[in-house]
């Protein structure tokens, strides 16, 4: 049976006609979602109304060349069905689409409606409309199946946990003979967050001192957690706590440990069954690095020796303010030419390096800075020393649909480059909708179009959060805190959320975490979220973790995710539909086999949320919201014959499990 929703029509015209199509449903496109290439799909076009039956139909597509098909034609439920099969690209692409009606002698377009995210539901109009579109990557694409599906954390190294370390004192007297300013910190201090006497700017040089056996002495804490997947930020020396201006990717920052550490920590994550994924910062290096060497510290440094080998890899020039290229004008980061030969051998042998001595794969920092060749010369290297390490990147925006300065399609997702992104677009519309921004319909909008554009290893080996190093505490966010850039760091220092708006917004974050945790990517933790850490801009999202004053209502909903999620196959491995049966209430369905899971988030007044089959018009799969349901916490039963129903709390959620556990929220 099939489920419409009126989705347009041509009013004020003769003739009498309506279009349907929607991107996302698989009564009008089959298979779902991204193609490999040379895959074949089904489009259907439906029309209605007094002339439908006069009306002829073509489908355009273009991808690099533009092509027009005839199709089927057919009567089903009272509509006239246009019906077309074609074959994908044997190159990877964005085959894009809309469907030509001739009827009457003229000539309308069934395009997309939304044309921003350019899925979804269809629009027919007599202008040239906005093409829907198709990704088509390469058909021996894999992603490594140890990070499809899992649960993953970020470490933020300096800031997470300090482990006994026997050589701190000489790691502390060798940065400083390097010249480099280094304020200890005690761990329950506020961060530093102005500039010191003499300097123009803050720079990030105060220390908690959080190092690798730190890091080694919390794996219960994970295991706890149900994590399989670790990422720490950068762990290579650098005059800075965050590490992303690297001195030396050759070596551990001896305020973290030693090489020696570094291997112990990668076999017993590895003893734990954890993976272990590391922060690849190669768009730029320091100044303060043995390739840049602005302080001729070290040597051989490309800023003061023209015969340096490492000259090649930077642009030096008087048009740059300061004498040569830089990542966004911040000075103590010299961006790389990063296609130079020599460069792409020192930074495959930095893959070799680590990967041989235990991590499991890279997280590319900024990505979308990268050139593709450079990202595909990565894979291939990287894929060589082990098949099955990972490559994520961070990229921002739709990943699919992303472009350079020159309007260029980047080619992250063609199967060639990266096995995942860092879900961006995920967390910007669970906040969305949750800060009353967008409505459910929004959301299945946002969600549905990624799920659609991205090949099905590539979502699930993504890294779903909630926040970052890069962003704001997502407690903070959902509790109502000010605009990035609206208020100044001394007030950014100071700011908290009223008792009202903090429980408002510990409750969101239950929901955000449910959405989550229900999604096909690994949901990734930063650390501190599930303790309930605070902050707005860098650097007070980046304060340490509060062990010994956690948040315990937060942690045991976190530790009740996890372990629902790492006991039930569904999250990791099923099919994903959304729904939006009501404008405040948005459902998540995983469904593999006989196995359903619906997380439902109800972000208004208590209601009893009843739901059908009909209400999953778009995804991989529909329910079938038959047999019995169990709760989790209560082990209450319920059985369904088709319809569920569920009570769910103002601002809360469930989390209904089929023949496994169902587990309710405030």
């Amino acid at each position: 049976m099939l489920y419409f929703r009126k989705v347009f029509d041509l009013e004020n015209t003769m003739p009498d006609i309506n279009a349907f199509h929607d991107s996302r449903s698989l009564a009008f496109r089959e298979p779902f979602g991204a193609l490999a290439s040379g895959e074949k799909v089904t489009l259907r076009l439906y029309l209605s109304g007094a002339d439908a039956r006069e009306a002829s139909a073509v489908l355009r597509t273009w991808d690099r060349t533009e092509r027009y098909f005839n199709g089927s034609r057919y009567d089903k439920d009272g509509f006239v069905v246009h019906e077309f099969t074609v074959e994908a690209p044997e190159a990877p692409a964005i085959m894009w689409y809309n469907f030509r009606v001739t009827v009457k002698g003229e000539l309308f377009y069934a395009g997309a409606k939304d044309g921003v995210l350019r899925s979804g539901e269809c629009k027919l109009t007599k202008e040239i409309p906005h093409d829907f579109r198709v990704t088509v990557y390469t058909r021996d694409f894999r992603a490594p199946a140890a990070f499809m599906g899992g649960i993953a954390y970020q470490v933020f190294p300096d800031r997470f946990s300090i482990g006994a370390y026997p050589h701190l004192s000489s790691a502390l007297a060798y940065h400083r003979s390097m010249g480099r300013r280094i304020t200890e910190k005690r761990w329950n201090e506020e961060v530093d967050y102005a500039p010191r006497a003499g300097e123009r700017f803050y720079s990030p040089s105060d220390y908690y001192l959080g190092n690798i056996r730190g890091i080694i002495d919390r794996i219960p804490y994970f295991k706890s957690l149900n994590v399989n997947i670790l990422y720490l930020n950068p762990i290579f020396e650098s005059p800075y706590n965050h590490r992303y201006s690297i001195s030396d990717y050759l070596k551990i920052d001896p305020l973290l440990g030693s090489e020696e550490d570094f291997t112990e920590l990668a076999g017993e994550l590895h003893k734990a069954g954890i993976k272990l994924i590391l922060d690849g910062v190669f768009s730029h290096t320091g100044d303060d690095s043995r390739y840049f060497d602005v302080r001729g510290t070290y040597g051989k440094g490309a800023y003061g020796d023209k015969t340096s080998p490492y000259r090649e890899w930077y642009d030096f020039s008087p048009r740059y303010k300061n004498g040569f290229r830089c990542w966004w004008d911040f000075e103590t980061l010299p961006e790389v030419n990063e296609l130079t030969p020599s460069y792409m051998d020192f930074v495959a042998t930095v893959l070799e390096k680590w990967i041989r001595l235990g991590a499991d794969g890279w997280r590319l920092d900024v990505a979308d800075e990268l050139p593709d060749e450079f990202i595909k010369f990565l894979r291939k290297r990287l894929k060589a020393i082990d098949p099955e390490a990972v490559l994520i990147g961070e990229v921002w925006e739709d990943a699919a649909l992303k472009t350079d300065c020159f309007g260029r399609r980047r080619e992250y997702l063609n199967g060639e480059e990266l096995d995942g992104v860092m879900d961006y677009p995920f967390m910007e519309a669970t906040v969305d909708f949750l800060m009353g921004r967008t409505d459910s319909a929004g959301i299945r909008a946002a969600l549905g179009a990624q799920l659609e554009g991205y090949p099905g290893d590539f979502m699930r080996a993504q890294l779903g959060f909630l926040g970052s190093h890069d962003t704001f505490r997502i407690l903070s966010v959902l509790s109502g805190s000010p605009k990035k850039d609206s208020i100044p760091r001394e007030k950014q220092a100071k700011w908290a959320p009223s008792p009202e708006d903090a429980a408002l917004g510990k409750k969101r974050l239950k929901q955000a975490s449910a959405l989550q945790f229900a999604m096909p990517f690994s949901p990734c933790i930063y650390y501190g979220d599930e303790a309930g850490l605070t902050g707005l801009a860098d650097p007070f999202c980046r304060r340490p973790y509060p062990w010994g004053r956690e948040d315990a209502e937060l942690l045991a909903h976190y530790r009740m995710l996890t372990s629902v999620r790492a006991a039930n196959r569904v999250f990791g491995e099923g099919l994903t539909a959304f729904a939006a049966p009501a404008r405040d209430v948005f459902v998540i369905l995983r469904k593999l086999g006989d196995d359903e899971a619906l997380t439902v988030v109800n972000r208004g007044a208590a209601r009893t949320v009843a739901l059908t089959p009909a209400d999953f018009t778009e995804g991989e799969t529909a329910p079938s919201l038959t047999g019995e349901y169990f709760n989790a916490a209560s082990l209450r039963r319920a059985s369904f014959d088709g319809r569920l129903t569920v009570t769910v709390p103002a601002n809360g959620f469930a989390v209904l499990l089929r023949e496994r556990g169902l587990a309710d929220g405030d």
